[in-house]
């Protein structure tokens, strides 16, 4: 329990940086310099204003300087960003597996924000994702699957779930490009943004072939139901609202990780 205490204390350090790449990046602005400031007035925060969930609260969501309402976004993204690294390593330990799923909840957290704010899905993110999921393929091994029958004569295990990785990354991504391009020829008008095509390979890169497919399963009924709520309660044109399809996506994904992988494999330890 104390190892995930640390971890979810990590993870709301974690959170508070990930605050800053969600405003910055799509504004194409570094993370790491200046120092944080408050968007409305400029002035940057001091470090006892810059404390996860605790400075928030003290200051009652209000910048201390002009009084502009912090959103609460920042907040809940540290919240949920511990709370990430919190479950990983208490249901799994001191890990590889706990370490993989928090930097992926972690990516996801912040993609999903990214989306809902501003509709973008950054690169260092997306493509960053994919490169990691394949590296953490190579200490976590993803299930068996397609590369497996493959690559019979390969006997390194590490090798194999690196493949797994990579070929669910490409396949994912190069279906949902091509749903895109067959929706945008019959259609006349775009469906997909290439963010969210990045995004389904960097989830692939993460929980392999069926973990993916579950997961554009869920993401594309959780947008669809949600959306047609949204343009019904709202009165939006439904031909030109842009739905922020990589939020869903990264809520399912959060599900099938942490629901299917995490607290699955923890249930199977207890031998229950």
């Amino acid at each position: 329990m104390i190892e995930a205490i640390i971890a979810g204390l990590f993870g709301l350090l974690i959170g508070s940086f990930l605050n800053v790449c969600i405003y910055r990046l799509p504004r194409d602005l570094s993370v790491v310099k200046p120092r944080s400031f408050c968007p409305n007035c400029e002035k940057p925060i001091a470090w006892y204003d810059n404390v996860p969930l605790l400075s928030y609260f003290v200051l009652a969501g209000r910048c201390r300087n002009c009084g502009q309402r912090i959103p609460v976004r920042y907040p809940l993204v540290e919240l949920l960003t511990g709370a990430a690294f919190f479950t990983a390593f208490w249901a799994l330990g001191r890990t590889a597996v706990a370490m993989k799923y928090s930097v992926f909840g972690a990516l996801l957290i912040t993609l999903i924000f990214s989306d809902l704010e501003e509709r973008i899905l950054p690169d260092e993110f997306t493509l960053g994702g994919v490169a990691l999921g394949a590296v953490f393929a190579a200490f976590v091994p993803l299930n068996w699957g397609f590369m497996r029958l493959l690559l019979l004569s390969v006997q390194n295990r590490r090798v194999i779930s690196v493949a797994e990785s990579l070929f669910a990354a490409v396949f994912c991504a190069g279906t949902l490009w091509l749903v895109g391009t067959l929706y945008q020829r019959i259609r006349h008008r775009e469906g997909l943004g290439l963010g969210d095509v990045k995004m389904v390979a960097m989830i692939g890169a993460f929980l392999g072939l069926e973990g993916a497919l579950l997961t554009l399963i869920v993401g594309s009924l959780l947008g669809a139901l949600v959306g047609l709520c949204y343009i019904w309660f709202t009165g939006k044109d439904a031909s030109t609202y842009e739905l922020p399809f990589g939020t869903f996506l990264g809520i399912a994904a959060l599900g099938v990780a942490f629901i299917g992988e995490v607290f699955m494999t923890w249930y199977n330890r207890l031998g229950v």
